[in-house]
């Protein structure tokens, strides 16, 4: 039962840092395609860079802002899949082998 407990909090940890890496890699997107920043969506991936992938912010500090803002935008992404990959694969490995039956 713990086992099956761990793989589903394994997989709801992967799949809500894969989400919040693919919303900053729009946002990303959006930012390099210069898309209009006071669209409702565009608005709203910027929100989550900010909340969710503000620690990269000004990490690469190249004179181009279009192309500061979507490297440091990618690699927030890139590190929210990497980490919520780990860590399901972690809890994954901390589950409890089953039991076998005795036949």
């Amino acid at each position: 039962m713990a086992a099956r407990a761990l793989n589903v909090v394994a997989t709801v940890v992967r799949v809500v840092c894969s989400a919040i890496g693919a919303v900053i890699l729009l946002y990303a997107i959006f930012v390099f395609f210069e898309a209009n920043p006071a669209n409702g969506i565009v608005e709203f991936t910027r929100n989550i860079r900010e909340d969710f992938g503000g620690f990269t912010t000004d990490l690469f500090t190249p004179e181009d802002l279009k192309l500061r803002e979507t490297i440091n935008a990618a690699i927030a992404a890139l590190v929210w899949v990497v980490v919520g990959t780990t860590l399901s694969k972690l809890l994954v490995r901390l589950a409890p082998a089953p039991k076998a039956k005795a036949g």
